[in-house]
């Protein structure tokens, strides 16, 4: 049984890799492609809010299926999926086949620089994986390792979204280089749907008649997860998806400058992922969550008043880091507290709210860029503020073991 668990572990974790290094390049290059074909800042957010929509129904559907016929089948469907959207957006710019590719492919959906693809649909189908193939004491281990294997491959991939630059100069137009990177991605979407194919698993309901009851009730459980995320994705609404167009923006730079300096954050992220269980054991879950997110804020501040292109992006790498810290704890605290069979619907259902919030602010921030440039900052650092504050409120009574006491356990 450990040796299976080990093999899936290599296949789930090469899945990671080239989903990541994907996500690295399109993030980049998808709302700078929009713009050469004529998107307004507002259009850009349109195309990104609407796309949320079918991200919305992509979670919820993968938390659904994954729980009743497998985690495995889930994500290779998705890869099938994001092999389709890249291909539609190598095809055409019109309005409604961006938000088709956007959404099903999930193209410039990314979680990010420094985030190793942690986010999207994919996401509740793999971490029941992750959380099953690895005893309980590891768990936070587990997750920091494919994270730090994710955001490798993602400095990799940052690092392709300089190649239509690079064609421009040998007399390409900069639109067919990036229709080029979304015809790769696309077949690099297959190889994410063969790499999952030796994934073994037992199916989840098998699984939790070997496990002792969930130690905290589902609802509530949902709830606090569902409030918290809901934040953060007003949060991220406005930073992720505008983020590399701010860039743009303030400081005048393309995809060869935004690239690199995603590469840089990238590896600078790296370390902090295997560094999570260290601290996680030293300060609990919940405590290192709260410190180093509450620290990545405070540095992003400094994005607004940065002079240069090279000192925003010293902030925003700073930021990465500081997240990089307490991702893998607080995803190994959610599956902890989680039943086996419902960790895909605990996974997805806690994160709609997220999905369905970050779809608004796409839009409003973009529609306000035309008279604010740094809204996408300034709105971010608010609502993931909130999200701090509601995320130590909901948790900070929630000891390691998953059970409510009354005292804090932090």
């Amino acid at each position: 049984m450990r040796m299976n668990q080990n093999r899936n572990l290599q296949w789930i974790y090469l899945g990671r890799a080239l989903r990541s290094f994907i996500t690295a390049f399109l993030t980049v290059i998808f709302p700078l492609y929009l713009a050469k074909v004529g998107y307004s800042a507002a259009r850009i957010g349109l195309v990104l809010a609407f796309s949320g929509a079918l991200t919305v129904a992509l979670v919820a559907a993968v938390g659904l299926f994954a729980d009743f016929y497998g985690r495995r089948r889930a994500i290779i469907g998705l890869a099938v999926l994001s092999m389709i959207g890249g291909a539609v957006m190598g095809l055409s710019h019109a309005f409604w086949w961006a938000v088709l590719a956007s959404g099903l492919g999930g193209v410039g959906r990314g979680g990010g620089a420094g985030s190793g693809g942690s986010w999207g649909p994919v996401f509740p189908a793999e971490q029941p994986l992750v959380s099953e193939s690895v005893p309980p004491d590891r768990r936070t281990w587990a997750f920091g390792r494919i994270s730090f294997i994710g955001v490798l491959a993602g400095a990799a991939g940052s690092l392709v979204a300089s190649v239509p630059g690079w064609l421009h100069h040998q007399g390409w137009s900069l639109v067919a280089g990036y229709r080029l990177l979304f015809f790769v991605g696309a077949l690099l979407s297959l190889g994410m749907a063969l790499v999952s194919l030796p994934i073994r698993e037992k199916l989840p309901d098998a699984a939790a008649r070997d496990e002792a009851p969930p130690p905290i009730p589902l609802g509530t459980l949902m709830g606090r997860l569902g409030l918290t995320n809901a934040l953060n994705g007003l949060g991220f609404g406005f930073l992720g998806p505008l983020l590399t167009y701010w860039f743009y923006r303030r400081f005048g730079v393309g995809s060869a400058e935004i690239g690199v300096l995603y590469t840089m954050i990238n590896l600078a992220a790296a370390l902090p992922y295997l560094g999570s269980s260290v601290l996680a054991k030293r300060l609990g879950a919940v405590k290192t969550v709260t410190v180093t997110r509450g620290l990545g804020l405070l540095v992003m501040l400094g994005m607004v008043v940065a002079p240069s292109f090279a000192w925003a992006g010293f902030f925003y790498l700073l930021r990465m880091m500081f997240n990089s810290l307490g991702m893998p704890a607080r995803q190994s605290f959610v599956m902890g507290v989680s039943e086996s069979r419902y960790r895909s619907r605990v996974a997805a259902f806690s994160s709609l709210p997220s999905q369905i919030t970050s779809m608004i602010t796409p839009a409003v921030g973009g529609a306000l860029m035309e008279n604010i440039l740094d809204i996408p900052i300034y709105g971010a650092v608010f609502f993931m503020g909130l999200n701090l504050i509601t995320y130590w409120w909901s948790f900070r009574n929630v000891p390691e073991g998953g059970s409510l006491k009354a005292g804090n356990s932090s």
